[in-house]
């Protein structure tokens, strides 16, 4: 159960007992050899953090606020596809268990359940809207304008994909999405639903947008336009330039190009190149509440857990994905205590130092 999970790593094992090897593979891999994937987790460990003594701080809070609007901690629940794969009522499940714990919820253009219905599901939750813009248009418009209708109060263009990167695991299983599980956007798509796998849904999606483009979506959608996948500063001056009201750093879980730079190492120059004029969030590897601790102090207004909500959903349901959060939050919770600070926003690059990744012992 839940309640007996002692860190994020408990939720992934009991998820990953009970997934069955199609699905298991697509959740928990990445592309090619997994270089990134797994240097996402490691390249946090490549900080070390500064704490103060005699600071006078009794009690630390993890309560943040994060585009405008209350979070309990600054810990967003990433997007992720195909959630009724993991547990029968997927995104819905996830939005409730987002809602219970007081964040936001992010949710994928590849769900399995229609924007309104999520709101339904928690209708005093937060809400952003993932979107890979559709080749059709319409499909496109349609997604957003339901998604705003419902309350969703940003839009998280993710640019990193189309096409979808080499997931092998995915070729080996021969992962599909059966008929039965609805993809509501593919199925607007295709004019109805079918078994499809990963690539041929990316094969529904443009891949022809330009920063140009930025614009024209922001304000068809009437909601903060947030620019998804970037990892260099260059990327990051364009997002702002061109009007988006905070970048993700990201490389997708290290599920599209292999060998892409750690978030954990991009983060500290697109700070630098965004420099206070649009927020900051990060995800990838983020596995325990001094990693977020790490992500706040480099910069980063929030980070969005991906993987290790799933974990918990697919173990546990709401309940599981829920747990999953307030184990974050409580982790990040003593961290703050022991760093000698009462909040996310007393955290600063004072509270950090690069270290090297390997390091060899004598003695």
């Amino acid at each position: 159960m839940p309640e007996g999970w002692v860190n994020v790593y408990d939720a992934q094992d009991q998820a990953e007992r009970r997934l069955e090897p199609g699905p298991r593979g697509y959740f928990s891999g990445g592309a090619g050899d997994e270089v990134t994937m797994r240097e996402n987790v490691a390249a946090w460990q490549g900080w070390r953090l500064r704490p103060r003594q005699l600071t006078g701080v009794e009690v630390s809070s993890t309560a943040a606020t994060v585009l405008g609007g209350p979070v309990t901690a600054p810990v967003l629940v990433g997007p992720v596809a195909y959630q009724r794969l993991l547990d029968p009522a997927g995104e819905l499940a996830m939005a409730r268990a987002a809602a219970a714990f007081g964040t936001v919820m992010c949710l994928s253009t590849l769900a399995t359940a229609r924007p309104s219905e999520v709101a339904a599901a928690a209708p005093g939750g937060r809400r952003w809207f993932q979107l890979y813009p559709f080749s059709d248009a319409g499909v496109t418009r349609a997604l957003m304008g339901e998604a705003v209708a419902a309350g969703f109060e940003a839009v998280v263009l993710t640019v990193d994909a189309p096409p979808g990167g080499n997931r092998e695991a995915d070729v080996r299983e021969g992962f599909t999405i059966p008929a039965e599980i609805e993809i509501p956007s593919v199925s607007a798509a295709f004019g109805g639903s079918r078994t499809v796998t990963v690539g041929e849904s990316f094969d529904l999606m443009t891949r022809a947008l330009t920063w140009e483009d930025l614009g024209g979506i922001a304000s068809e959608a009437g909601v903060p336009l947030i620019v998804k996948g970037l990892v260099t500063a260059e990327d990051a001056t364009l997002a702002v330039e061109h009007g988006a009201a905070g970048v993700v750093v990201s490389n997708h879980g290290g599920r599209q190009l292999d060998r892409t730079i750690p978030t954990a190492e991009a983060l500290p120059e697109m700070v630098e190149a965004v420099a206070g004029r649009a927020a900051v969030l990060i995800d990838g590897g983020i596995r325990r509440g001094v990693d977020i601790a790490t992500a706040l102090a480099l910069g980063a207004d929030a980070v969005l857990i991906g993987r290790p909500t799933a974990w918990g959903l697919a173990a546990a349901g709401a309940a599981g994905a829920e747990r999953v959060l307030r184990i974050l939050a409580a982790e990040l919770e003593l961290a703050l205590a022991l760093l000698g600070i009462a909040s996310p926003a007393d955290l600063g690059t004072e509270h950090v130092r690069s270290a090297p990744l390997t390091r060899v012992y004598s003695g």
